[in-house]
């Protein structure tokens, strides 16, 4: 039995003392804390030219737009660690590549913006796709711009 006027060891909490008032074990032995990794700061993407991907949509007859499509995503997850990835949107390119025309522009505006950069594009920019042929180059126009002067802004080369 313990006598009641001698105080705990420090290691040990005092009866009915909430748990952020027990104190800390000097001799305890605690893992090492990792850096902490700041959004934006993976891997670059690449820059592509825009002239090259719009005759590559031509010629594969809207094929390549399913690797673009692909490639964009999962870069900006890889670098920023958020967005849905190059799988999933290669799915949602196949299958309902309409909702691309607006997550595509709306995770680049959001990239940008995260590194404190004007938006420039947003899920509204799919919005041009509604003007027959021009818009869709519009649209590619803005989009595809937008992500490359953000990888230039992060030091990619291109």
């Amino acid at each position: 039995m313990t006598d009641p006027n001698q105080a705990p060891p420090a290691w040990q909490p005092n009866e009915g003392a909430p748990t952020s008032a027990y104190p800390v074990d000097p001799n305890a032995q605690y893992a090492p804390v990792q850096p902490y990794q700041q959004p934006g700061t993976g891997e670059l993407g690449q820059i592509r030219s825009t002239g090259v991907a719009i005759l590559l949509f031509i010629v594969t007859l809207g094929i390549y737009s399913l690797y673009w499509y692909y490639k964009v995503h999962e870069e900006m997850k890889r670098h920023s660690g958020q967005g849905i990835g190059g799988g999933v949107a290669l799915l949602l390119g196949f299958f309902v590549g309409f909702v691309m025309i607006f997550l595509t522009p709306a995770e680049v505006g959001n990239l940008r913006e995260r590194r404190g950069l004007e938006k420039k594009v947003s899920g509204l920019t799919g919005l041009w796709n509604l003007l027959p042929l021009i818009g869709s180059i519009v649209w590619f126009v803005k989009t595809n711009g937008a992500i490359n002067d953000y990888w230039r802004s992060q030091g990619a080369q291109g």
